[in-house]
């Protein structure tokens, strides 16, 4: 069939067609506008609700925080000058703790608050969170894995800050490195050496810490003398230079109780140890040991104790030479006739016999 008859034989199309299709098309948008008006403004009354209830709560919980981190910082520093907070504070030490608490508390709270209000969010618009709580389920064991010493290391860094384990100006062995403390981080803690270098030494290495300046430290002497001095002079002598030690400064502060003398610590042939402690300031044990063992020995050089190492006794009235100790043992091999000389002879050449 052409064309041209195909076109004769379609309907005309009436007047006013478009425009009612597109009225009742209108009808229907307006009427499904107008039956869902009132979803919509509840579900962005309870987005908003629940954005401006997350981000007050969010600063609060800041502002709370910042203002206790202040508080413990203006504790510190109030008994700074004094002699006990000289000896129980550090400023700079509670100052980082403090700042390192506040920041990971700071993040921590602010994880939780503004993602709980993200999945209310999404849970507001009808959206299905399983697929998405399972995927970042599986993208956090992923992320876990590939930086794990990364993790470790925050982690053992945060428990470490929260227990107190050390701060700043502490002197500590970390097995790895030892020395002195001079900053605090969550993942790094850097340590200034004997020799002046910096260690950088990673949390989650760290397996075990000695810390030499909490409490009290132990400065431990051991005298040796011969065995030949008295014992009960030598205690008298020591509790003598001790006590003159402890009422010198600055040892009277760096000394926290009485040198002691446990008494001989071992005795052999040519020596006898006798040890002396003493409890000392965290920290100041190596310079105790040392001013303590230069007072006993001058204490010893004045009442005449003599130490193992020092010059030898003299005898009271000098003994005449012998004049046969420089002279060799006899030798056998001296007497040409002895059996060994005689053995050690070189046979002498057979004379021929001639026969005339």
């Amino acid at each position: 069939m052409p064309l041209s008859a195909l076109l004769a034989a379609a309907p005309s199309p009436e007047p006013g067609g478009s425009l009612d299709e597109a009225a009742k098309q209108a009808g229907n948008a307006a009427s499904w506008v107008e039956e869902n008006w009132s979803t919509w403004l509840n579900t962005g009354l309870r987005i908003v609700l629940i954005a401006a209830i997350a981000i007050a709560l969010r600063i609060a919980v800041r502002r709370t925080l910042t203002k206790l981190i202040e508080r413990m910082n203006r504790s510190a520093q109030a008994v700074e000058g004094t002699a006990l907070g000289g000896l129980l504070v550090n400023a700079e030490r509670r100052r980082q703790r403090s700042e390192a608490i506040g920041s990971v508390l700071r993040s921590v709270a602010s994880f939780l608050i503004l993602g709980t209000a993200a999945l209310m969010i999404l849970g507001a618009f009808e959206i299905n969170l399983a697929p998405l709580l399972a995927s970042a389920g599986v993208a956090g064991v992923a992320l876990g894995f590939g930086a794990r010493n990364l993790v470790t290391d925050f982690l053992s860094g945060v428990f470490m800050i929260l227990e107190d384990q050390y701060g700043v100006g502490d002197t500590i062995d970390a097995g790895v490195a030892s020395g002195e403390v001079i900053e605090v981080g969550l993942r790094v803690t850097k340590l200034r050496g004997d020799n002046g270098e910096i260690w950088y030494v990673r949390n989650g290495e760290v397996k075990r810490i000695g810390n030499l300046s909490q409490g009290w430290s132990t400065a431990g002497v051991d005298v040796q003398v011969r065995p030949t001095e008295d014992l009960d002079r030598i205690r008298t002598v020591i509790a003598e230079a001790a006590q003159l030690m402890a009422k010198d400064d600055p040892w009277t502060e760096r000394l926290w109780g009485p040198v002691e003398i446990l008494g001989l610590d071992s005795v052999l042939l040519d020596s006898m140890t006798v040890r002396v402690t003493a409890k000392t300031m965290p920290g100041k044990a190596l310079g105790v040991e040392r001013e303590l063992r230069w007072r006993i020995k001058r204490a010893f050089d004045e009442a005449g104790i003599r130490m193992v190492g020092g010059i030898p006794a003299q005898p009271d009235e000098p003994s005449a030479a012998d004049p046969t100790a420089a002279m060799a043992a006899p030798s056998a091999y001296a007497s040409a006739t002895s059996p060994q000389s005689l053995a050690a002879t070189p046979i002498p050449p057979a004379t021929p016999n001639i026969t005339k």
